[in-house]
Parts: structure tokens; C-alpha cells; sequence
């Protein structure tokens, strides 16, 4: 088994800003349908991926608003629809994660098969 072993005389201290990605924003803006309230996420990369997945919140009826370059204003307050678009959903991979908590609010939701990139099969797990 291999392993590191750090010696040092000085004690580490600090902190670090991780860096945000698509995978991990994705999923949480997802799950912003399931509030009423206004969610305020920090950290968002402002990529492609993202912008489509805002744009599906957008089109359910959620208002969005980009507060500063990685700050963001979710409000699923608003939304009444449960049909995503499919030329919008056939953008990601990622739009299979609104069908939960559309489920969860509504208790029904029309989803197109999901988009993203053809790299062969990728399962749904």
C-alpha cells in the first residue's frame, strides 16, 4: 500500500476556495425545484451545461438571476409546469435530474429522453 508521509516543523493552516464544476452544480440546481423559497448557490461555473439547465428552469417557470459571475439566484416559487422542453433537454446528459423533484413537487412530469454527448451507453443508475 502506498502512502505519503509529511514531515514539517510548521503546522498548516489557511483555507482554500474548491473550485465549482458542472457535476456537482447540476444536481443541486436540480433539486432547487423542491423549495418555494429563494436559493442562493455560490461557487456556479458559468458554462454551457449550466446555462442549458438554467434555461430548463427557466422554461418550467423558475426565475433565475445571475447575481455575480459564479453567484446565483434560483426561485422554483413559480413554477407550474411539468413538461420539459425537449430541444432544451436534449442539450444535457443532466436534464434526467429534474424528472425527481418533479415527481417529488407535483407528483407527475413529462421528460424527453436526455441529450448530452453520444459516447456510447450511459446508464441512468
Amino acid at each position: 500500500m502506498e502512502k505519503f508521509v509529511i514531515e514539517g516543523g510548521v503546522p498548516l493552516s489557511g483555507t482554500i476556495e474548491a473550485a465549482g464544476n458542472k457535476n456537482g452544480a447540476l444536481p443541486i440546481l436540480a433539486a432547487c425545484l423542491l423549495s418555494d423559497d429563494e436559493v442562493v448557490l455560490r461557487n456556479v461555473p458559468r458554462n454551457s451545461d449550466v446555462e442549458a439547465m438554467v434555461l430548463l428552469l427557466e422554461t418550467l417557470g423558475a426565475r433565475v438571476s445571475w447575481l455575480a459571475p459564479s453567484e446565483i439566484l434560483i426561485d422554483s416559487s413559480t413554477v407550474q409546469r411539468t413538461d420539459v422542453d425537449r430541444e432544451l433537454a436534449e442539450r444535457i446528459r443532466a436534464s434526467f435530474l429534474l424528472a425527481g423533484p418533479l415527481l417529488a413537487r407535483f407528483g407527475h412530469a413529462h421528460m424527453p429522453p436526455p441529450g448530452g454527448d453520444v459516447i456510447g451507453r450511459r446508464r441512468l443508475d
